[in-house]
C-alpha cells in the first residue's frame, strides 16, 4: 500500500480514529493487525518470512539477556546469520550466482547454475537491519530483551516505516509502544502538516521529475548532450524528494498517533562536504552501519589508513545494501572515495589555502557547489540500469562538437522542451523555488514553530495552498517509492 495512494487516504484515518478510540491494552494488537495488512497489500505471503525472522529474534534477545560469557555471543551470531542469511537468498543469491556464471562461461559457454525464481520481499532490508539492532542492543546490553512478543512484533512491523524506514534502534520505539498515546491536537496537526510536506515532495516533484528520468535513462542511447545532463540534475532531486517525502510521511503518520520515529533527512543538498551529507542523509542507514559496522571495524581508534579503509569498507558494503548489482556497489564505492581522499587531503588542503591566502577556495557556496557536483555525479550509478548506460551517460553528458551549440543546445532544449507542458514547467519551478526556500529558512527558523504564531486566516491560507498544487498538480500515477526495492 503506497502512502500516495486512494488505498491509504481510507486506511489511514481508519487506523487512527480506531487506535484513539480503543482501550490502551488493544491498542498494540489494533497496530499490529493493520501493520500486517498494509505489508498483506504488497505480496501476502512474504509476511511469513518477516513473521519468521521475528520469532527468531525474539527468542535471541531472550536467551541473549539470559546467558552469561561466550553464550552472549553465540546467541547474537545465530541471529545475526539468520536475518543475513535470509537478506543472502531473496536479496543476493542471484546476484552472486550470475558473477559465478559469468565467469564460468569464460573455460565453459554451456556451464550454468540455476537461478531462483524469486522476487525480493518488498522492505527487506529496512526491517531486517531494524531486527538486527535490537539483537545487538540487547548484546551490548543498552537495551533490555522485550518480554512482549506482541510489542516486539510491532517494533519490526510498525507500519509507517515498516518498508523503507528510518531504520529505528529499539530505545527509541519499543518504550512507546508501552506507554500509552493520548490525543494531542497540536500534535496531530503537526504530523499531518508533516504527512502534506511529504507528500507534496513525493507527487509535486519526485514523480513529476520521474517522466523524464525515466524516459532518459531507461533508453539512454536514444540521448545525448542537454537531455542526459538535465536528467542527470533532475534524478538527484527525484531521489530526495522522493525518499525525504516517504520519511516525511512515516514520520507525520506515526506522530499523529503520538510516535516519535527519528529524523532521517536534514537539508542534505546545503552540505558543504560529503561527509557533511551524509550526516545529512538517510541519517537513520548511516548511523546504523556507524554505530554496528565501522566502529566494530575499529572506528576512529586505529591509524588513519586503517581508518580511511574502514570507512571504504563500510561505503562498499552501503552500495551493497541498496541493491544487487554492480552500480549500486560502483556507487558505494565512489562515495568511499571521496571521503578517504577528502579526509587524506584535508590537512593538505587547509595549509595550501592559508600559504597562497586564496581562502575563497574555502567559500561556504563553493564547497556547497562542489559537494553537489560529487553528489550527483555519483548518483548516476545509482539510477543506471547497467554499468555500461552509466558509461553512456557519463560520455555524453557534455558534447564538444563544432556545432555544439546549434545541434546540442538547441536540439536539446527542444528536445528536453517535450517532456512537460509549459504548466508542468511552472509549477515544477515553482516547487523546487519553494522546497528549497523552505529549506533554507530552517537554518534560522522551525517553520512549524513559525506556522504556529501565525494567525489562522494565515496559517489555512497557507495549508488550502499547498493542498491545491497537491491536488491539481501532483502526478498521481501510483509511482512506487524508490526505496520500496530495498
Amino acid at each position: 500500500m503506497l502512502f500516495n495512494s486512494f488505498e491509504f487516504l481510507v486506511f489511514f484515518p481508519l487506523v487512527t480514529i480506531l487506535f484513539f478510540l480503543l482501550p490502551h491494552r488493544f491498542r498494540w494488537l489494533h497496530l499490529l493487525l493493520a501493520s500486517c495488512a498494509f505489508y498483506m497489500a504488497f505480496i501476502p505471503a512474504y509476511i511469513l518470512i518477516l513473521f519468521l525472522t521475528i520469532v527468531i529474534d525474539y527468542i535471541a534477545g531472550i536467551m541473549i539477556e539470559n546467558a552469561q560469557g561466550a553464550q552472549r555471543k553465540f546467541y547474537l551470531a545465530m541471529s545475526l546469520v539468520a536475518n543475513i542469511g535470509v537478506l543472502a537468498v531473496f536479496k543476493y543469491y542471484n546476484f552472486f550466482i550470475d558473477n559465478v556464471n559469468a565467469l564460468l562461461h569464460l573455460s565453459n559457454p554451456t556451464a550454468s547454475l540455476p537461478l531462483l525464481a524469486i522476487i525480493l520481499p518488498i522492505g527487506l532490508s529496512f526491517h531486517t537491519f531494524q531486527a538486527m539492532s535490537y539483537t545487538i542492543e540487547v548484546y551490548r546490553g543498552h537495551q533490555a530483551a522485550e518480554r512482549h512478543f506482541g510489542i516486539y512484533s510491532l517494533y519490526v512491523m510498525f507500519y509507517p516505516q515498516l518498508v523503507a524506514g528510518p531504520i529505528e534502534r529499539p530505545q527509541n520505539v519499543l518504550h512507546q509502544f508501552h506507554e500509552k498515546q493520548y490525543f494531542d491536537y497540536r500534535r496531530v496537526v503537526s504530523g499531518l502538516r508533516l504527512m502534506a510536506w511529504g507528500l507534496f515532495k513525493k507527487v509535486v516533484i519526485a514523480d513529476r521529475l520521474a517522466y523524464m528520468v525515466n524516459a532518459v535513462y531507461n533508453n539512454p542511447h536514444d540521448f545525448h548532450g542537454l537531455p542526459v545532463l538535465v536528467s542527470t540534475l533532475f534524478f538527484s532531486i527525484q531521489i530526495y524528494c522522493d525518499f525525504s517525502g516517504y520519511s516525511d510521511m512515516a514520520l507525520g503518520a506515526a506522530r499523529v498517533m503520538g510516535f516519535e520515529l527519528m529524523k532521517n533527512f536534514d537539508r542534505p543538498y546545503f552540505s558543504e562536504s560529503v561527509g557533511e551529507f551524509w550526516r545529512r542523509w538517510h541519517i537513520s542507514l548511516s548511523t546504523w552501519f556507524k554505530d554496528y559496522l565501522y566502529i566494530s571495524l575499529g572506528g576512529n581508534r586505529v591509524p588513519l589508513l586503517r581508518a580511511c579503509l574502514n570507512t571504504f569498507i563500510v561505503f562498499m558494503v552501503s552500495g551493497l545494501w541498496h541493491g544487487a548489482n554492480w552500480t549500486f556497489i560502483v556507487w558505494g564505492a565512489l562515495h568511499g572515495l571521496f571521503l578517504v581522499v577528502g579526509r587524506l587531503t584535508k590537512a593538505r588542503r587547509i595549509a595550501f589555502i592559508e600559504r597562497t591566502n586564496l581562502h575563497f577556495l574555502n567559500n561556504p557556496l563553493l564547497n556547497t557547489g562542489l559537494t553537489y557536483v560529487l553528489v550527483a555525479f555519483a548518483w548516476i550509478f545509482f539510477r543506471a540500469n547497467t554499468l555500461q548506460d552509466a558509461g553512456y551517460v557519463i560520455n555524453n553528458l557534455f558534447t564538444t562538437s563544432s556545432a555544439y551549440w546549434k545541434d546540442t543546445v538547441f536540439t536539446g532544449l527542444s528536445t528536453v522542451k517535450i517532456f512537460y507542458t509549459r504548466t508542468e514547467w511552472l509549477a515544477l519551478l515553482g516547487a523546487l523555488i519553494l522546497l528549497f526556500a523552505v529549506e533554507k529558512a530552517q537554518f534560522r527558523l522551525s517553520i512549524n514553530n513559525w506556522l504556529v504564531r501565525q494567525s489562522t486566516p494565515v496559517r489555512w491560507a497557507i495549508y488550502q495552498g499547498i493542498v491545491l498544487y497537491i491536488v491539481l498538480l501532483g502526478a498521481f500515477e501510483h509511482v512506487q517509492f524508490i526505496y520500496f526495492q530495498f
